[in-house]
């Protein structure tokens, strides 16, 4: 019972906010482009359908965990062993989307400013 309350508390505080994050990255340009403008559209649509599946793949998974976490402890049945694989692959692949397309740009550089006058 305490497990499928720190899975239910775990899916809401990682993959969930991934989601988010993620679907508002799913268009981003990362700045490289090819000197073949139906090249670069190419690799433009295979960036963004790798990114899509990654995210349903990832909505699918936490919605499986919540809802077998849910319904087990609602029931009072046992949740079976599946459920605990799904819940790593979401916290993985959550991970994932964070780090690639799901976090902010950086920030550029300030120049430098030297205490000379120019």
């Amino acid at each position: 019972m305490v497990l499928e309350v720190l899975m239910v508390v775990g899916v809401l505080l990682v993959p969930v906010p991934a989601l988010a994050v993620g679907g508002a990255g799913l268009l981003k340009r990362t700045g490289r482009s090819s000197l073949d403008a139906r090249a670069d559209r190419i690799e433009f649509s295979l960036l963004v359908t790798g990114r899509a599946l990654s995210l349903v793949l990832l909505f699918t998974l936490s919605g499986i965990t919540l809802l077998s976490c849910i319904g087990g402890l609602v029931k009072g049945l046992t949740v079976p062993s599946l459920v605990y694989v799904f819940f790593v692959a979401d916290l993985l692949i959550a991970v994932l989307v964070l780090l690639t397309f799901g976090r902010r740009d950086r920030r550029r550089a300030r120049r430098p400013r030297t205490p000379a006058r120019r």
